[in-house]
Parts: structure tokens; C-alpha cells; sequence
């Protein structure tokens, strides 16, 4: 009979948690950052509370867990309007390769060691840490990595295409000046209708060059705008919020 209890506890567990991860999102089941992990942990210990004893009521596991699914939704809904909340949350991505430059100081912060950086670049078939242009630790903890070999090339199609461009135009006319050759991951700009001007900088532009490239586009406000984003070419991305 105590074996029966025990078959019905883990069915019925099992469905619980199940139905609790699908209702946190795909998200949980991907690759899992800091605050999705922690909840994870929790609701894999509240689910052993009742396995382990069949005495204790059932009620003991599921209401923690519920209580854990109300706390993940919540901060997940407020993650997607406050931005400050998603980074306090899930964090920052860290620039451990920039410009073919490792940044040791980054890679002290992070607690990431050179056994790390290998590790995961020899995962993704890279061999030689020369070949990197940029590399970028998630906060999943996964390394994003550019290689030179990739970056040169699009540089290249960028400048022949470029070239041929100007070759049809009289010569009389000047090349565009506003060009952007920023090297990288393409670059947020604009997020939840928030300007990211620690970005800006990088690129060596402002809020007022930022508010003509998205008038051109047909956009008045900041604030109309989810997300823009900036590449290597100089190009914008943007997508507009949706009215409601």
C-alpha cells in the first residue's frame, strides 16, 4: 500500500512541476541564468519534501512550488518593462575578448580563468585564441565568440560593395562621412524606448546624431522605439513598439 502512495506522489509531482516549468516559459528550459537557476533548485527540493516522507502532507511540496512559480512570473513581467530590474536579476554579458585584446581585469571580475576561455573556445572549434576578434561571456555563461576571419570578410564585401558604389557616382561628390566602422557585436542603442548612451560612446555619437538616423526611418520619438541596434557597417535596426 506505501508503495502505491509513493507511485501516486511522484505521478502527481511530476505533473506539478512539469506544468509549473511550461507555465515559466521556454526560457527555463534553455540555457539557464543565475535567477532561473536558484528557482530551479527550489522547486526540485520542494518536489523532494513530499517524495521523501509519504507522511507529510502534499500540500508541504505544492505550495512552495506555486509560491515559486508567483515569484518567477512576477519578476519575469516586471523584467520585461524595467530594464534595471532584468539587469539586477539576470545580469550583464562581459567582454572577455575585445578587439583581439583579452581584458584580464573582466576576466578577474567574472572569476573566469584562462582554463575557462580555452575550454569553452576549443567547445566552438577554435584553436588559437589569436583567431578571436571578439568574445562575449553570456549571462548564461556561454562565450559568444567573432573570429578575425569572419569580421575581415564582411569588412571586405563592405568595402567592395562600397567601392563599386562610388565608382558609378561622379567624382565631384564626397563619400558618406557618417559611416560607422565599429567592429562588433551588433550594439543596442535603443531599449524599451531608453536610450543606452554607455553605447553611444562607443561608437562616438550622440543622443541628438541618434534622434536624425531614426527620423530618416519614419520614427519622432525614442520612445516609440522597442529596440535599434547598430553593426559593424554602420547600419540600423529598429523595431517599434506596438500600440496598444
Amino acid at each position: 500500500m506505501e508503495n502505491l502512495v509513493v507511485i501516486f506522489r511522484t505521478v502527481l509531482v511530476y505533473f506539478i512541476v512539469f506544468l509549473v516549468l511550461r507555465l515559466m516559459g521556454k526560457r527555463e528550459i534553455g540555457k539557464l541564468s543565475v535567477f532561473d537557476l536558484v528557482i530551479s533548485i527550489m522547486i526540485a527540493e520542494s518536489a523532494v519534501f513530499v517524495l521523501d516522507d509519504v507522511k507529510r502532507p502534499l500540500w508541504d511540496g505544492i505550495l512552495p512550488i506555486l509560491t515559486l512559480l508567483v515569484i518567477q512570473v512576477s519578476i519575469a513581467y516586471i523584467s520585461l518593462k524595467n530594464r534595471t530590474v532584468r539587469l539586477l536579476f539576470d545580469g550583464r554579458p562581459s567582454m572577455i575578448v575585445n578587439n583581439g585584446k583579452l581584458d584580464s581585469d573582466e576576466m578577474s571580475r567574472q572569476r573566469y580563468t584562462l582554463d575557462d576561455l580555452m575550454q569553452q573556445l576549443r567547445e566552438q572549434q577554435v584553436e588559437n585564441l589569436n583567431d578571436v576578434q571578439f568574445a562575449m561571456l553570456e549571462t548564461t555563461g556561454k562565450l559568444s565568440v567573432i573570429l578575425k576571419d569572419e569580421q575581415e570578410s564582411s569588412d571586405v564585401d563592405s568595402t567592395k560593395s562600397a567601392s563599386s558604389a562610388n565608382s558609378q557616382k561622379p567624382s565631384n561628390l564626397i563619400p558618406n562621412a557618417d559611416q560607422i566602422r565599429y567592429a562588433s557585436l551588433p550594439l543596442p542603442l535603443i531599449m524599451d524606448g531608453k536610450v543606452q548612451d554607455d553605447n553611444l560612446l562607443k561608437i562616438e555619437k550622440t543622443r541628438f546624431w541618434l534622434k536624425n538616423k531614426i527620423q530618416e526611418k519614419g520614427v519622432q520619438d525614442f520612445k516609440d522605439v522597442f529596440f535599434c541596434t547598430i553593426d559593424h557597417k554602420g547600419q540600423l535596426f529598429i523595431d517599434m513598439k506596438q500600440k496598444v
